[in-house]
């Protein structure tokens, strides 16, 4: 059996990137009609292998694959776990007439929820591949006992080709938090946390019921994924295209060579229906386009990326819009104890802690000015003045 890097080989993967770095690289326009292109060539496609096609529906950017694809005559229904999404987002799917999926139920008849999801599995914190080493640390086993290894030290065995330093590895920071499960394993003294850590939310909430409603209408989707925005869909979708065919999955993502100005200019031109948790789309002087208010959207409770944000972030924009809401994620389930832990900041209200790094700044000012003269007299004296 070939190991990872003997497959990226044969399959031509740094080939297949490189020349997928350079579609990311030209202008709108070519960008906007390769999209036209490539949908049609994968609806055209599907139509001769006897599938049904639909858009996968979230937030803006597939909102605008789904009226992109209206207006150059592609009708396929959009579908989407609506309940999932911000208030704002479910008004404009209602309005564009998207396809409420049912949540996947429980073993015992339950519907899944966000909050049950956090308390059997764990908190989807940092991002999906980082939770996910993290939850195969907390959950040892003997068939997993090779992938821990090179979780803490990067070494992986005859399957990840013998290296040494790869990516698998935990990044130091994230290490001395989490690394804890395996110190009598590999010899070290890392930290370990008191709340379980999981990426099986979005299987359960969106994946899985999603994937359900597929198989029962023969259907295969668009998807609105870009590569730009990094993550382990990135590398994937570099290596497999826009539109793949594959042996278990086959979807496309027209939109996966734009960047986020793409999008929006798209959105523009469109007259899509921005959901009111963005604001609206404006253009700074440099032309730069942006949302006024989120940037990105998702889960409420999902906190993959929370630790790049800048205040205020996702859980201080729920405050302002939910504080019931918030104050339920915060102390009720545990929100606010794991930010904590990975030191993002939440509980001060945001004006609050920009008026205490107003007060620092001044007294830093009061504080060095003095410094400065006293240094100044020192020099005079010295020189006999």
């Amino acid at each position: 059996m070939q190991n990872v890097l003997e497959r990226m080989e044969a399959i031509g993967a740094e080939r297949k990137m490189a020349d997928f770095n350079v579609k990311m690289k030209m202008d709108y326009e070519f960008k906007k009609n390769y999209a036209y292109i490539r949908a049609w060539e994968f609806y055209n496609e599907c139509c001769a292998r006897g599938l049904n096609c639909h858009v996968s529906v979230g937030g803006l950017d597939s909102i605008t694959l789904f009226l992109f694809l209206r207006s150059i005559g592609i009708y396929v229904p959009g579908t989407s776990v609506s309940h999932l999404e911000d208030r704002s987002i479910q008004e404009v799917h209602k309005q564009l007439g998207i396809e409420r999926v049912q949540p996947l139920k429980r073993a015992d008849g339950a519907v899944w929820n966000k909050a049950k999801i956090i308390q059997e599995f764990g908190f989807p914190v940092l991002s999906k591949e980082i939770a996910s080493k993290i939850e195969l640390l907390q959950n040892p086993s003997e068939k997993n006992k090779t992938v821990r290894h090179a979780i803490i030290t990067g070494e992986t065995g005859a399957y990840g080709g013998y290296q040494k330093n790869s990516r698998m590895k935990l990044s130091r920071k994230w290490l001395e938090k989490f690394g804890g499960y395996e110190n009598e394993t590999e010899g070290v003294n890392y930290g370990v946390p008191d709340f379980k850590v999981s990426a099986k939310c979005c299987y359960y909430l969106k994946e899985k019921p999603c994937d359900d409603w597929a198989k029962q209408h023969n259907s295969v989707p668009y998807l609105g994924l870009m590569a730009s925005e990094g993550g382990r869909r990135a590398k994937s979708l570099k290596i497999n295209g826009c539109n793949y065919f594959g042996k278990s999955t086959i979807r496309s993502a027209p939109f996966a060579i734009f960047n986020r100005q793409d999008i929006l200019q798209l959105a523009l031109e469109l007259d899509v229906p921005v959901p009111a948790i963005y604001g609206t789309i404006e253009r700074k002087e440099d032309g730069t386009l942006y949302t006024t208010k989120a940037q990105r959207t998702g889960c409420s409770m999902c906190g993959f990326g929370i630790h790049m944000e800048k205040r205020p972030h996702r859980f201080d924009l729920l405050r302002e819009r939910n504080e019931k809401e918030w104050k339920f994620w915060m102390y009720d389930i545990g929100w606010g104890h794991v930010l904590d832990y990975i030191g993002v900041e939440w509980e001060t209200p945001v004006a609050e802690q920009m008026k205490i790094g107003e007060i620092k700044e001044l007294l830093n000012d009061f504080y060095v000015i003095p410094k400065e003269a006293e240094a100044e007299r020192r020099r005079c004296k010295a020189d006999g003045n």
